[in-house]
């Protein structure tokens, strides 16, 4: 009796055993596949809150301008090419104006005959005071006659008289010259500053004219300083009430990818600009560090501009990337994904800093738009790069 009871038992033992063996093997078999996630973990280290344009910048020319004569005439000559660096004062091209240097060399010489006869007025007017001053002298010693006197004081005031209308005569003839000198400036075109040329409009021989009144025509010469190039940049109106002149900035330019370059805020316009299907934005001007460093840049090259607000270093940080809505996280615990809360600092779109309730090490998930990832789902680890900036 004993002996059969304890074979039941045995067999019974032997069935557990095997329905455990087959649940396990149920189970390992219709087990969930882990999700393969990418995973960064909280460390320390700077972080810095920032905002860029909204749309791109343009690198520009600290001064840039069309240059057309004042006047319209034929091209005579041409002195520069596009792409030619040129001094401040340079000539850039001038017009036909033989008959204004014909005139002005008139005007000076008629300049020149107007000083002689006004020197030769005074001469007479000096010599003819003298005069009066003798004629006088005798006449208080009742040497000379009164009439003597009065002729002499006469004439003496006379040429004084003709000496200060020489004099203004002078005046005029020196005027009329710089009128003539000024309408001659105005058939030469010279460079306001030093820069390169970057276009010419015009040909030799060709005929220029001024442009009317608010139809705009191509100048003659298109100048351009790239000495000293600024990036303008419009940045969301939300954003413009903390960007103030002297903050630090980072550049990067389309033609070079992957480098940023030091540059920092010039001037923030005092105004909103308001365009037609697009959102309202301030232009903000940025000037580089190192202008020495971009001597390639050329004016309209496209460039965005990231205006550094604030900086910490060092403190925890977690990949920007990895956070959700609501000051949220999935941190992968034990081979699960976890929600865990925190309390976020500064951040820009690389780190966001943690204040509390992320210790460091903490793995999080970042590559949170895969299909499938959510708080309680079997997960596995694939470590993320280290984000680029801080």
């Amino acid at each position: 009796m004993e002996a059969r009871r304890r074979r039941r038992l045995r067999a019974a033992a032997i069935i557990l055993g095997v329905l455990g063996v087959l649940g396990g093997l149920g189970w390992y078999v219709s087990r969930p596949e882990p999700i393969p996630v990418v995973v960064a973990r909280v460390d320390s280290g700077p972080v810095e809150e920032s905002v860029a344009n909204t749309r791109a910048g343009t690198v520009k020319a600290c001064r840039r301008a069309g240059l057309s004569p004042l006047t319209g005439g034929q091209v005579a000559a041409l002195e520069v090419h596009e792409g030619q660096r040129v001094e401040a004062g340079a000539l850039l091209l001038s017009l036909w104006n033989d008959d204004i240097r014909a005139r002005l060399k008139l005007n000076e010489a008629q300049a020149d005959a107007t000083r002689s006869q006004a020197e030769q007025q005074c001469l007479m007017a000096e010599e003819a005071g003298r005069q009066a001053a003798r004629q006088a002298a005798l006449a208080q010693q009742g040497i000379a006659a009164e009439d003597q006197y009065d002729r002499a004081a006469t004439q003496a005031k006379a040429l004084a008289a003709a000496c200060r209308a020489a004099k203004s005569q002078v005046k005029v003839a020196e005027a009329t010259t710089s009128v003539t000198r000024a309408d001659l400036a105005r058939t030469r075109l010279t460079a306001p500053f030093a820069g390169v040329v970057a276009e010419v409009n015009t040909e030799l021989f060709e005929f220029v004219t001024p442009s009317p009144v608010g139809v705009p025509t191509p100048p003659a010469v298109d100048l351009i300083d790239d000495a000293c190039p600024y990036v303008s940049a419009p940045i969301d109106e939300v954003d413009a009430p903390r960007i103030q002149a002297g903050l630090p900035v980072r550049v990067t330019v389309d033609a070079v990818p992957g480098k940023s370059f030091p540059g920092t805020v010039r001037r923030v316009a005092p105004y909103v600009l308001d365009v037609e299907k697009q959102a309202r934005t301030v232009e903000v001007e940025v000037t580089f560090d190192a202008p020495a460093e971009v001597p390639w840049l050329l004016a309209g090259q496209t460039a965005d501009v990231e205006v550094i607000l604030e900086r910490k270093d060092p403190v925890p940080r977690v990949p920007t990337a990895a956070v959700l809505e609501g000051r949220r996280v999935l941190a992968l615990e034990d081979g699960v994904l976890v929600e865990r809360t925190f309390t976020p600092g500064i951040s820009n779109w690389a780190y966001t800093e943690v204040r509390s309730g992320l210790p460091a090490g903490t793995a999080v998930v970042t590559s949170l738009e895969r299909a499938g990832v959510a708080a309680g789902v079997v997960a596995v680890a694939e470590e993320a790069e280290p984000a680029a900036a801080p």
